[in-house]
């Protein structure tokens, strides 16, 4: 999978994050999604496989591109047969994510992404539109911190693991109301406390790599990006974990869904019968191949955001693949008008 569409992927986030960027600062967040949606589909249907989309726009509106279920790749276009034979063409499940932090692209703001997850069919768990509660850790600690420990229980172990003391590290959580005791137990432990209005999965990145300055994920978010973050972890070999929340008075801040019990049920619906259970990045990234990509929209720990010039712009991209067990940073020069002429700033 990584050698027949590694570098499409790649493009395909491009394409989202090149879009979207252009809306950088202009204040117009479903804007900036929307054009970062209609490129990633269009490059994404140029790719010979048999896609189908389980994370992505949205799985109980009425989202007319990269929706749940929709099926993507060169076998969707009217004239397939023109082009190839669908039984000789991969199948694999897709999660995505055009512009991952639509508010920071509105507002200029650091750390947004077009990323997606992909595995072979099955391979990527069909999160529902709900929250999840979140624990990303480096891989020196992957699997001796636990979700279900407390956060200063977790500051000690972590501290231990990485040989430095817990006034050392630094907890990313996002700001909001439900963690508010969070934030202070994690701050009365004695680690640092970096606020977050938005973006997750970069934060759940950065604690994958050494150098970012990131050390941990603590908190509540959304549960399909939940699935996108444990894709990337597990193919860097980093700790995941994620619990779905269902209850709207844990949240806080609304939570699709009418009640409790009415969220319950569906869960039943969905074949979940433990809406309790803790998933691993190997539960929620099940598939024997897993690919994670992503393009800096506007620049974050990690990777630079798209930069315009005369006649082009250019992007920093992050592949993640555990077949190869690489993590490749692609900069590329996008060529527009004057290909003849590079502008290397």
């Amino acid at each position: 999978m990584e050698n027949s569409i590694g570098l499409e992927i790649i493009e395909v986030v491009e394409q989202a994050a090149v879009a979207s960027a252009r809306w950088m600062g202009k204040g117009e967040k479903d804007t900036a999604d929307e054009v970062a949606v209609d490129a990633m589909r269009e490059r994404m249907n140029k790719i010979y496989m048999r896609g189908r989309i389980v994370i992505g726009e949205g799985e109980r509106d009425d989202a007319p591109m990269l929706y749940i279920g929709e099926e993507v790749g060169i076998c969707s276009r009217p004239d397939a047969k023109d082009f190839c034979n669908p039984d000789e063409l991969i199948e694999i499940d897709i999660a995505v994510d055009p512009c991952e932090g639509t508010n920071l692209v509105a507002y200029g703001q650091p750390g947004s992404m077009a990323v997606l997850a992909i595995s072979e069919k099955g391979g990527l768990f069909a999160a529902p539109d709900f929250y999840m509660k979140k624990l990303a850790a480096p891989p020196a600690a992957k699997g001796k911190v636990d979700i279900n420990k407390s956060a200063t229980e977790n500051l000690q172990i972590l501290a231990e693991c990485l040989e430095r003391s817990i006034e050392e590290l630094v907890v990313v959580v996002m700001k909001r109301d439900r963690h508010k005791d969070l934030i202070q137990e994690i701050r009365t432990a004695g680690a640092r406390v970096q606020l977050i209005s938005d973006g997750d999965v970069g934060a759940a990145l950065s604690c994958g790599f050494a150098g970012t300055n990131i050390h941990c994920l603590m908190g509540i978010g959304a549960a399909p990006e939940g699935v996108i973050s444990a894709a990337a972890m597990r193919a860097l070999g980093g700790h995941f974990q994620g619990q779905l929340i269902y209850d709207p008075a844990i949240v806080k801040t609304g939570l699709i869904g009418e009640s409790k019990e009415a969220n319950l049920e569906r869960l039943k619906s969905m074949n979940i019968t433990d809406p309790d259970k803790v998933y691993s990045a190997e539960e929620l990234a099940s598939g024997e191949t897993v690919l994670f990509a992503a393009c800096g929209i506007t620049s974050g720990n990690l990777m630079q955001g798209v930069r315009f010039f005369h006649g082009g712009a250019r992007t920093q991209s992050l592949v993640i693949s555990n077949q190869s067990k690489t993590a490749r940073f692609v900069d590329t020069i996008h060529m527009f008008d004057n290909p003849e002429y590079l502008q290397l700033h």
